[in-house]
């Protein structure tokens, strides 16, 4: 995972599968041609795949752990699409949704779909005496009906909460799932764990829980990655007993949207004291990263969108809303893709596991869930930022200080910042210039062990309107590095 640059598809939106589960098998997965080969031109060298297992609708409402969901195909097409992955290097991560499952689920059975078949045994909302009362928490145990009242997860009666506490039965059979895609056929390679703090009905169990969910995944797939989905401190968890690190909201993708546009990540508010504030971003930044180990710190997956937020892209036209406020098109007006740029460059530079959101390399745009889950635009791709993002990557991947070196901060001022990532033998020093005004700057480049007379290359340069690899060549005197920067723009430079 160290060297992961993950791309992360929300398979369902990805290949444009209908928003019901009919029952209908459409093998959508694999009818889209050459998505594979898509994902290895980009550079990307991992997968992370939300949810593909049977569902009734977004996928995060589990009818069943065991199968893949017939939109996208079956069990021994993902097997395939596995082989072919892992056959190109490309390794694979899936979604666990274990802390709620659908209320479709034959265990509960809500929509009464298989309470009549003689191949299914009650559900826990259709009896009390099912064999899966125990699966769920209802709260009423004593009255009638016995089923109208359950515990939900954030009291969505869609998704009912699984009761772990109460069912050994259940635990064990989600300790199996955890082992069974990580073995042959599949050879999955890790879990990202879906609100994994949220699993159990008291922090003390989840602790149990996942300390046990990893040595039954450890014990098949010894270095099968562990991530979670989490916000706020997540030194509890990181112990090396529990989950290897998580999806890095509070340490980048959170300080990186408010410096780069002042916007909440699901569009939701706007602020502008934090918009161009760089004191604040570094705080931030700073603030959060102590709460990680250095190993979970390298491995934790700094994203810019994903499934759950606003397109980043979508971020940069600073319009607070959602698709049901404002209006689908709306995502994609007043856009700036000089400031994407600008992220990227930060993503594929910071320390962690870049992740890419499918559709960002091609300048789609989304609100919040579920517009930010369109199909993917095959053969509509933005092909200049798709050619950006594949420079970027490349840079990343060229340059393992990216991955293994120190970081500081060097120079900070309003809607501008820069930083070192360096060790004993290369140096590598970032610039971002988020401001509509040319600015000069001189940067203290010695801070990240930039020898104090020597010759820096530039890698990239971003600018309001493309990119640029081509060559150029700055001079440091006495450890300063002067600079006159075009008005939003980025700049990776590198020790010659």
């Amino acid at each position: 995972a160290y060297e992961s640059v993950f791309y992360q598809i929300y398979p369902l939106g990805f290949v444009g599968a209908p928003f019901e589960n009919d029952g209908v098998e459409t093998h959508r997965i694999l009818k889209v041609l050459d998505w594979t080969d898509h994902i290895k031109k980009l550079g990307a060298n991992a997968i992370y795949f939300s949810p593909v297992f049977e569902s009734d609708t977004h996928g995060y409402n589990t009818r069943d752990y065991r199968k893949i969901d017939c939109r996208l195909g079956s069990n021994e097409d993902f097997k395939q699409v596995c082989d072919k992955l892992h056959s190109e290097g490309i390794r694979v991560v899936l979604d666990g949704v274990f802390n709620h499952c659908g209320s479709f689920n034959k265990w509960l059975d809500k929509e009464r779909i298989y309470e009549q078949s003689e191949d299914y045994e009650k559900g826990a909302y259709v009896s009390a005496d099912s064999p899966y009362r125990s699966f769920f928490r209802f709260n009423n145990e004593h009255e009638w009906p016995y089923n109208e009242f359950y515990e939900g997860w954030w009291g969505h009666n869609t998704l009912p909460k699984l009761n772990y506490e109460q069912s050994p039965e259940l635990k064990e059979y989600i300790l199996n799932i955890g082992r069974k895609w990580v073995r042959e056929p599949y050879n999955v390679d890790g879990w990202r764990l879906d609100v994994a703090a949220d699993l159990g009905f008291t922090e003390e169990y989840n602790h149990k829980f996942w300390k046990e969910f990893r040595a039954a995944v450890k014990a098949e797939r010894p270095d099968a990655l562990i991530l979670a989905e989490h916000y706020g401190d997540t030194s509890r968890w990181l112990g090396g007993d529990e989950w290897d690190t998580v999806m890095n909201y509070d340490a980048f993708m959170e300080p990186i949207t408010w410096f780069l546009t002042g916007m909440e990540k699901h569009s939701d508010s706007r602020r502008d004291d934090l918009y161009g504030n760089a004191e604040a971003f570094k705080n931030s930044m700073i603030y959060n990263m102590a709460h990680m180990p250095g190993p979970s710190l390298q491995t934790a997956m700094n994203e810019l969108s994903n499934h759950d937020h606003s397109r980043f892209l979508t971020r940069t036209n600073r319009r607070v809303g959602r698709m049901n406020t404002l209006g689908s098109d709306a995502a994609s007006q007043g856009i700036d893709k000089g400031v994407m740029r600008e992220a990227v460059v930060m993503q594929m530079t910071w320390v962690g596991a870049p992740t890419v959101y499918y559709g960002d390399e091609a300048g789609v745009c989304g609100f919040t869930d579920p517009d930010n889950r369109r199909t993917y635009p095959w053969g509509k791709e933005d092909q200049e930022l798709l050619s950006f993002h594949k420079e970027a990557i490349c840079i990343h991947k060229d340059n393992p200080v990216l991955t293994y070196g120190s970081t500081c901060f060097l120079s900070l001022e309003h809607q501008l910042l820069s930083y070192g990532r360096f060790d004993e033998e290369n140096q590598i020093v970032v610039v971002v210039n988020n401001s509509r005004e040319e600015r000069e700057v001189n940067i203290p480049v010695w801070k990240a062990s930039v020898p104090p007379f020597c010759t820096m290359e530039r890698l990239m340069l971003t600018l309001e309107n493309g990119f640029s690899t081509n060559d150029a060549v700055y001079g440091v005197r006495n450890g300063i590095l002067y600079l006159k920067l075009p008005p939003v723009c980025s700049m990776i430079l590198k020790t010659l």
